[in-house]
């Protein structure tokens, strides 16, 4: 696939998919249920992924999550990504093995069993925040990206509890996340207090909460001086073959 239309069914805005769905809000029922069975399985350890926290890696998952409805299920994507009103990840400077290589030197490299949960908690963010960037695939990289974290948690030693923060929080703060104008380096500070949330006890949560916003605020107004313009509006993100 090569161009925006060439991913949809003619006349239509419904993905074309292997359960011949022509509808888009059937489709999105359908991959829903279907890869929230295909998460619990990797969730189970029921379905074996080698544990090497690189592209291999991440375009595996999202093979296993999107198999049964998506062709291009952990195919890297053939063009841009539009959100709201705008493109959200061009394929100018796209680069998700490169984001994906750092992952993997971060994730093996860290000394976990040295380092205290705040601590864990920010390497944890600055990892995502690549995982993040690299954004590889045509739908579907908030799954698997969710899953692959599960992955590196569990490697250092911490399992994370997504339950903790609200989408919308999570999904503004990855947003957030991405590089400065002209700069490769994410910046994962808006993530910081997000994944202490979610790796700290429900007791200590509001405090967290309260830094997220302050985190939030914080960026947001850096962007708007930088751009010049309206607050971006962030949406659900909708719920939502072969390995290339």
């Amino acid at each position: 696939m090569d161009n925006w239309n060439s991913y949809f069914y003619p006349g239509t805005q419904t993905l074309r998919n292997k359960l011949d769905i022509y509808d888009a809000d059937q489709l999105l029922v359908a991959e829903y249920t279907l890869t929230q069975t295909r998460e619990t399985l990797l969730k189970n350890h029921d379905v074996y992924i080698p544990q090497t926290f690189d592209f291999e890696h991440l375009k595996a998952i999202h093979h296993s999550l999107f198999q049964d409805v998506y062709e291009w299920a952990g195919c890297l994507r053939t063009v841009d990504i539009y959100k709201g009103h705008g493109c959200f990840a061009s394929l100018t400077g796209f680069r998700p093995e490169t984001y994906m290589n750092d992952v993997h030197t971060m994730v093996t490299s860290t000394p976990w069993k040295q380092l205290g949960t705040t601590a864990i908690a920010e390497k944890l963010a600055t990892i995502f925040a690549y995982v993040n960037q690299a954004h590889p695939f045509r739908e579907g990289n908030g799954r698997a990206s969710k899953v692959f974290m599960l992955d590196v948690a569990a490697y250092a030693g911490m399992p994370l509890d997504y339950s903790r923060v609200d989408q919308i929080t999570w999904n503004n703060a990855s947003m957030l996340s991405g590089p400065d104008l002209y700069s490769y380096e994410p910046v994962p500070d808006s993530l910081y207090p997000i994944f202490v949330t979610i790796l700290t006890p429900v007791s200590q949560r509001m405090l967290a909460q309260d830094d997220i916003k302050t985190a939030f605020n914080t960026k947001l107004e850096v962007i708007k001086q930088r751009n010049n313009t309206k607050t971006p509006v962030v949406k659900h993100d909708r719920k939502p073959g072969r390995l290339c």
